[in-house]
C-alpha cells in the first residue's frame, strides 16, 4: 500500500516500557520505509494505558458491597440536611455501602475546630473505613482524585463543584452528591443503584 504524502504515525506505548529490540526493529523499519520514499515524516504517538476494568465508559469494578470515599464537605451538609449518612446511602444505592475516609480528610475536619466537633463524631464512627495516607501533605482533594484515579472501584461523595469538575474528567467514577434532602448518583452505569431523579 503506497502512503500519498501522509505523516507514518505508530502507535508505541512510553520509551521506558520498549525494548532495545523492539526500539531496533522499529528503527530498521522506518529506514526501509524512508528508503522506498513512502514516508516523509515520522510522528510517535503514546497513547495513555487505561485499566482493565473499565468497558468505554462502564466500570466493571463496581458493585455492592460499594466502597464510597468521603469528602469533609459532605458529611458537614449531611449533617445539615439531618440524614445519617451510612442509611442514606444505602437507601440511594439499594445495597450495602461501606464509607470510606482518607487520612487526609481525618485531617481536614479535625482543623476545622470545635464547631465542626459532630462531623468528627461521625467520622470516627465504627461503621466507617479509615484509609492510610502514604503521600506527603494534607489536601484532601488531591489525595481523594488520586485515589480514585488508581483504585477504580470507588464511588465519590462530594458536594465541592471544583473536586466534582476533576473527577468528572476521570472516566468511570460514579459521583455521590446531596439534593433535596436525599443523596443522588452520578454517572453511575444503569445496572446499579436507585433510579435518578
Amino acid at each position: 500500500m503506497e502512503n500519498r504524502g501522509f505523516p507514518f504515525i505508530s502507535f508505541l506505548p512510553p520509551a521506558n516500557v520498549i525494548s532495545s529490540h523492539e526500539k531496533f526493529l522499529c528503527d530498521v523499519e522506518m529506514h526501509q520505509l524512508r528508503k522506498k520514499g513512502t514516508v516523509k515524516t515520522c510522528k510517535l504517538i503514546h497513547c495513555p494505558k487505561y485499566p482493565s476494568c473499565l468497558f468505554f465508559q462502564y466500570n466493571t469494578q463496581l458493585g455492592p458491597p460499594y466502597h464510597i470515599l468521603v469528602d469533609t464537605n459532605f458529611i458537614n451538609f449531611s449533617i445539615k440536611a439531618k440524614l445519617d449518612i451510612v442509611q442514606s446511602m444505602m437507601d440511594c444505592l439499594y445495597a450495602k455501602c461501606i464509607p470510606c475516609i482518607t487520612d487526609c480528610v481525618m485531617a481536614e475536619i479535625e482543623k476545622l475546630g470545635m464547631k465542626y466537633r459532630v462531623a468528627l463524631r461521625i467520622a470516627k464512627d465504627p461503621r466507617f473505613e479509615r484509609l492510610p495516607c502514604t503521600h506527603k501533605g494534607t489536601y484532601a482533594d488531591d489525595c481523594l482524585v488520586q485515589r480514585v484515579t488508581q483504585h477504580k472501584c470507588y464511588i465519590l461523595a462530594t458536594v465541592d463543584r471544583d473536586l466534582k469538575r476533576r473527577i468528572r474528567k476521570i472516566p468511570g467514577v460514579p459521583i455521590m452528591y446531596i439534593s433535596n434532602h436525599r443523596f443522588n448518583i452520578e454517572r453511575m452505569p444503569d445496572d446499579y443503584g436507585a433510579p435518578r431523579f
